[in-house]
């Protein structure tokens, strides 16, 4: 999908949800946000397979974006899905980062800023999801 990464995890959707948790943490990252979505369907009498989204972030990474243009707080703080398909695959799902740059129209001014939180993303999605 145009502007998403997904990468398999080696482990259930709880467990890969709460290894991103650890590690964003340990990161200096603050979780501002985990979100259960099948227990959400639940409530409301409908079925889904797991299926999280955490919601993450630091103001030094957001905050330059948001200056230079304040409407790509709608994509901000970073987020990450982490799903079950329906063969049983867990699955992790994020919006690249670079993505923000054509959606926002971001300039060169940020590019230092991007640079860091896409290798951020990589790096932190594979600690959470590899053995």
């Amino acid at each position: 999908m145009n502007g998403l990464t997904t990468i398999p995890s080696d482990f259930s959707v709880p467990e890969t949800i709460d290894r991103l948790a650890a590690i964003v943490t340990s990161k200096g990252l603050s979780v501002f946000a985990r979100i259960d979505h099948a227990a959400n369907a639940r409530q409301a009498g409908l079925s889904l397979r797991p299926t999280y989204l955490i919601i993450f972030g630091n103001p030094k990474a957001g905050t330059p974006l948001m200056q230079e243009n304040q409407i790509s707080g709608i994509d901000l703080p970073v987020k990450a899905l982490v799903w079950q398909d329906e063969a049983g695959k867990v699955w992790l799902t994020y919006n690249e980062a670079s993505w923000l740059v054509s959606r926002h129209h971001l300039t060169g001014k940020t590019e230092a800023v991007i640079k860091s939180m896409e290798e951020g993303m990589k790096n932190i999605s594979l600690a959470a999801t590899r053995r």
